[in-house]
């Protein structure tokens, strides 16, 4: 009859030896963590040890990197929801005209407006346009040529209708494809003041120059 073999209690760790082992390897994970984790992940020294071997350093940079992180995406968040918040405030307080602007029968709402760029400037004009409306819009420069971005603002970001570099005018059409805020942004890039005049004519509650 098979008889499978049993251990030899002379053989077998006393409770004393696995107790004893086992604060070893307590040990040993302590010191590791004292000196090494936690200057390399977290940029805590308490010995000094992560000093010498260079994981302080690289504990500071990763916490720091951390920070940033957590700080732009912060920002990011807190950008966009101001950008929103303004675009419905402007569409919600639109009126239907104001005393610069000209009513016309058959074109629409006629403005005009005009920003003086200083060398190095940008400034942006928006209209608060309902979805589906369209202004027909122009702009020409005295002074200058300027970079632009004709452009709006929505909830997934901006969408570029068109840009261009070292132009002194445009003109073309802007239909929204939603509520919100569509105009344009100016940028000098010359030693030069530069003045720009905006005329746009349509459907638009609203006209602002961002500040």
């Amino acid at each position: 009859m098979f008889q499978a073999p049993t251990a030899d209690p002379d053989t077998l760790p006393t409770p004393r030896a696995l107790l004893r082992s086992t604060l070893v390897a307590l040990a040993i994970a302590t010191v590791l963590l004292v000196t090494v984790v936690l200057p390399a992940e977290y940029g805590v020294d308490p010995t000094g040890v992560g000093q010498l071997l260079g994981l302080q350093r690289m504990g500071e940079i990763k916490v720091a990197l951390a920070l940033e992180a957590e700080a732009d995406a912060a920002a990011d968040a807190a950008a966009m929801a101001a950008e929103e918040e303004a675009a419905r405030n402007f569409v919600a307080s639109s009126v239907a005209a104001s005393t610069e602007s000209t009513p016309e029968e058959s074109g629409g709402r006629l403005e005009m407006a005009e920003v003086v760029l200083q060398p190095d400037e940008g400034k942006e004009i928006k209209l608060a346009m309902k979805s589906g409306a369209s202004v027909e819009y122009e702009w020409w420069t005295v002074g200058g040529a300027v970079n632009f971005d004709t452009h709006t603002d929505q909830p997934a970001g901006t969408h570029s209708y068109s840009k261009g570099v070292d132009q002194t005018s445009d003109e073309g059409v802007i239909t929204a494809a939603f509520d919100g805020m569509h105009g344009w942004f100016w940028r000098n890039r010359t030693g030069e003041v530069v003045t720009v005049t905006l005329r746009v004519q349509g459907d638009f509650q609203e006209l602002r120059e961002m500040r």
